[in-house]
């Protein structure tokens, strides 16, 4: 079954930037749409933004559409989520999930997911 694995999160200050990667060990991610997702604590699940197979852009959430910025580059087989400007309520798991070739909403179930990392930021 297909894997995500995320990586890159940590701990930011606010007004710092983080890029995370959303990768498939042994899969071409290229047929793929890929989301990026975040938790917080007490909270529900939220889409962040979407990208197709294609590479057409989908924001989910205007609290971020200004400042976060998805992408992928298919020579490395990756997903990214470009992260400028973060803010304490940024904070949480991010995950990536997978759906064959178009993103719909984000309430939509994906078909994969990975764990997530952990992203915090704080002073």
């Amino acid at each position: 079954q297909l894997q995500l694995v995320e990586s890159g999160g940590g701990l930011v200050q606010p007004g710092g930037s983080l890029t995370l990667s959303c990768v498939a060990p042994g899969l071409s991610l290229d047929t793929y749409a890929i989301g990026w997702f975040r938790q917080a604590p007490g909270q529900e699940r939220e889409g962040v933004s979407c990208i197709s197979a294609s590479g057409i852009i989908t924001n989910w959430r205007a609290s971020v559409k200004d400042r976060f910025t998805i992408s992928r580059d298919n020579a490395k087989n990756t997903v990214f989520l470009h992260m400028n400007s973060l803010k304490p309520e940024d904070t949480g798991v991010y995950s990536c999930g997978a759906i064959s070739a178009l993103c719909y909403s984000e309430s939509y179930g994906m078909e994969y997911w990975g764990k997530g990392t952990l992203v915090t930021v704080s002073s």
